[in-house]
């Protein structure tokens, strides 16, 4: 089916959407799955591993959903246009399409190989491209549509220890801020970004790790069914940006404030955090082959955070809003008088 469709009616639109979603098999899309299927709309669910795949889909439906499980990898744009062209040859059309692919490799950046650098890459930020590229064009046919991206608030904060994910993610910012611009004209064609911190999902345990440490994310975890909600209410009332977690802002304005403090900042907790880690044998984790399992949760939520990580992070965010503060009053010291 082409890619260029007729408009909806706004009552099809709203009632009962299509809806595609990468990253469908777990974390936050598996919940960000249930969500939708919850509320009526048909979904195409894409993963790499179609068994979790159809795990999750067998959940949807019996939620009343309509689904259809298309395996995809995202790094091949040529999958993700057949991904597209499935969607409207089961449904006729897309209403929203939330690219929720994420992976990561932890890791020194001379000492973390260089093909791990270049697939979160490629899964993490052309991914991302791959998918606007094969519904943008049914999006400016409709005169209607919402894409969504999943960012993090490493797209404004550095991840030291995380350098692709670091240069995946700001490009991911800059990308969806260049598509705004492009699709202006189109009021009813919507790019929405999303800044969680920390979610409590298994790609922290499944992701890439060249630290030789065992590796568990920071106090103040997001649950992935609260990053769903918010990706469904965008669904229906779409806006540019939205920032999930205590710390999100807090981190995007000392960024802005004091780049440089942050990032050391950000360096020595994750140092302090490596070194109190138990020891762990270097892992390709699921950047080249994908995981099995369709769990939600990572399963740190349910667990105590251990008081040395927790302090750490404390004397990070008091030292950061120390560094805001001060930023603030040089740069209110060094603004000209007015007569």
């Amino acid at each position: 089916m082409s890619l260029a469709a007729s408009p909806p009616s706004p009552s099809a639109y709203q009632l009962s959407p299509v809806v595609v979603l990468t990253g469908a098999s777990s974390g936050i899309g598996r919940a960000t799955a249930l969500a939708f299927a919850g509320e009526g709309a048909d979904l195409v669910l894409a993963a790499r591993e179609r068994e979790s795949l159809e795990v999750v889909a067998a959940e949807c439906s019996e939620a009343g959903a309509r689904v259809l499980v298309q395996p995809t990898d995202v790094t091949d744009a040529a999958a993700v246009k057949r991904l597209a062209e499935a969607a409207l040859e089961r449904f006729g059309q897309i209403d929203v399409w939330i690219n929720n692919v994420g992976v990561g490799a932890i890791g020194l950046f001379d000492q973390t190989p260089i093909d791990a650098h270049r697939r979160v890459v490629e899964a993490n930020l052309l991914g991302h491209m791959n998918g606007a590229h094969a519904v943008l064009p049914h999006f400016r046919a409709r005169g209607c549509g919402t894409l969504i991206n999943m960012i993090s608030v490493g797209g404004w904060v550095s991840s030291p220890y995380a350098a692709a994910y670091s240069a995946s993610k700001f490009g991911l910012r800059g990308f969806s801020e260049a598509l705004r611009a492009e699709l202006a004209d189109l009021p009813q064609v919507h790019v929405c970004d999303v800044y969680p911190t920390f979610v409590d999902t298994p790609g922290v345990t499944h992701g890439a790790n060249y630290s030789g440490h065992r590796l568990s994310p920071p106090p103040g975890l997001v649950d992935p069914r609260r990053v769903a909600d918010v990706l469904l209410s965008l669904s229906r009332r779409p806006r540019a940006s939205t920032y999930l977690g205590a710390g999100a802002r807090l981190g995007i304005w000392g960024h802005a404030l004091a780049p440089n403090l942050l990032g050391r900042l950000m360096r020595w907790v994750t140092e302090r955090a490596l070194e109190s880690a138990e020891p762990r044998p270097q892992t390709d984790g699921n950047l080249f082959v994908p995981s099995r399992g369709h769990a939600i949760d990572g399963g740190f939520l349910a667990s105590r955070p251990s008081h040395r990580t927790a302090a750490a992070v404390g004397i990070a965010a008091t030292a950061l809003g120390a560094a805001a503060l001060a930023s603030w009053w040089v740069l209110r010291r060094r603004r000209p008088a007015s007569y």
